[in-house]
């Protein structure tokens, strides 16, 4: 087993791995930038060091820095947690050239499944259905206006490098398509370094359903079921729920299976997430991520695996601790995304200091967070501050605990999303299971003008 793992990461993910290290009897080594110093990361680990300025770019970017400060301080592997350098091919194979443990996908796995193109191509190969669309990058707007004609508008043109939900660009017709096509690779060049697109028939307001995989490297796959995403703003999940109260148990089995054709097509190994849209009874694939989820700790809740641990015995060279006989689904668990954000002023991002902090306990809830009294809130970074997640015996039990969480949640300094999360919580929508990506949009207004009153 590893004897120091350095977190390339920072905040509540940072956290999340400092602590099943430290239970593993690992020591960590956390990274941060000039405005994290005061970061409840630095303070969990072992030992921290600076790696440059608040600028993403100029620390928690920079492999080279990052890689010496594993290497002077006698680590054995790396942890990339999710977003920076978590689905970085380039980073993978610097890690393990130096001699470190990359803790995650292979390098060869990351490139085959991170250029979305790529990947639908790869998963058409593995028997695993696909969103109707382009099979392979366009060349022209005039090959994206015969493939739209074929497929059916709308359509979506989407980033081949892309993810996060940038690089893509709606047309609900062709005199949209041009602008449509434009935007999008422009986008696509801007965020990503590469203007290379695919088209697909847009599946209009379907279920967001990812299924859980870990992959060890003596060819165990197994899925650890299915979380239901689709409360989004502007393609960012803002609340997730594990298992989904929509699926039917055939459903669930076969896309369960899918998710595992689709790992070992990429021959893949660690954790990932298999995402699918899901309308009508019908599934298909729109992208896998290479790393570690920001709504995992659901999908621990209801099996009660360590995903993080799993992880890192992985790259220790050992076999899952789980064969799928033994993987057992109980309850059902709800996690809120807590944003420092202002939704009545168009989502707008709200640093700030903590003045007071209280968050809310009892059985079945947990809090994922990097705050504390005090601690000040970057405006460089990522707004999310916390993630309340809580496990009910049924559906109904869980969104009535996650009520009172939320009504217990204390935290004054800035503005957070707290209030929209809790009016979704009592949506009659939202708990008959009556939701959509497209939930958020449908509803805003009403939320807006309920919060007013």
């Amino acid at each position: 087993m590893f004897k120091r793992i350095l977190i390339a990461n920072r905040g509540e993910i940072a956290v999340r791995i400092i602590r099943t290290c430290h239970e593993m009897g690992i020591e960590t080594v956390a990274i941060y930038s000039n405005s994290d110093r005061e970061c409840l990361h630095v303070q969990l680990a072992t030992q921290a060091v600076c790696i440059g300025p608040s600028k993403s770019s100029e620390s928690y970017l920079r492999m080279d820095r990052i890689i010496q400060v594993a290497l002077a301080t006698g680590c054995d592997a790396i942890h990339p947690g999710f977003g920076f350098l978590s689905e970085n091919a380039d980073f993978v194979e610097m890690v393990e050239a130096c001699g470190l443990v990359f803790i995650g996908p292979s390098a060869a796995s990351i490139n085959a499944l991170g250029n979305k193109m790529a990947a639908r191509t790869l998963m058409i190969a593995g028997n695993v259905p696909v969103v109707p669309g382009s099979l392979a990058p366009l060349k022209s707007l005039n090959e994206a206006k015969e493939i739209a004609l074929e497929v059916g508008y709308p359509i979506l043109i989407k980033a081949s490098a892309g993810g996060g939900g940038r690089g893509m660009r709606i047309a609900h017709n062709e005199s949209e398509m041009e602008s449509a096509y434009n935007q999008a690779k422009l986008e696509a060049k801007q965020c990503f370094l590469n203007d290379e697109v695919y088209l697909e028939k847009l599946i209009l307001n379907p279920k967001h359903i990812e299924i859980q995989i870990l992959g060890d490297h003596f060819g165990n796959v197994i899925h650890l079921g299915e979380r239901d995403c689709s409360i989004q703003r502007r393609n960012q999940k803002i609340i997730e729920e594990a298992p989904s109260c929509v699926l039917t148990p055939e459903i669930r089995e076969k896309m369960g299976q899918a998710a595992i054709n689709a790992a070992k097509a990429a021959d893949y190994t660690n954790a990932g997430t298999v995402e699918f849209v899901y309308v009508n009874g019908e599934f298909y694939f729109i992208e896998m991520n290479t790393r570690i989820q920001v709504e995992h700790p659901i999908t621990e809740m209801i099996t009660g695996i360590d995903i993080v641990k799993e992880q890192i015995r992985v790259e220790a060279n050992l076999r899952l601790n789980y064969t799928q006989e033994q993987v057992n689904f109980n309850g059902v668990a709800i996690e809120c995304r807590i944003n420092a954000e202002d939704f009545r002023k168009g989502f707008i991002p709200t640093p700030g200091r903590v003045e007071y902090l209280h968050f809310p306990g009892g059985m079945g809830v947990r809090i994922d967070s990097l705050l504390y009294q005090g601690y000040r809130v970057s405006p460089f970074y990522d707004s999310m501050v916390a993630k309340i997640i809580v496990h009910g015996t049924t559906r109904l039990e869980a969104i009535r605990k996650m009520r009172r969480a939320l009504e217990e949640l204390m935290i004054t300094g800035f503005t957070t999303n707290q209030e929209l999360l809790y009016m979704i919580m009592h949506s009659k929508d939202y708990v008959k299971g009556n939701f959509d990506t497209g939930f958020i949009e449908a509803h805003i207004d009403e939320y807006l003008q309920e919060g007013a009153e």
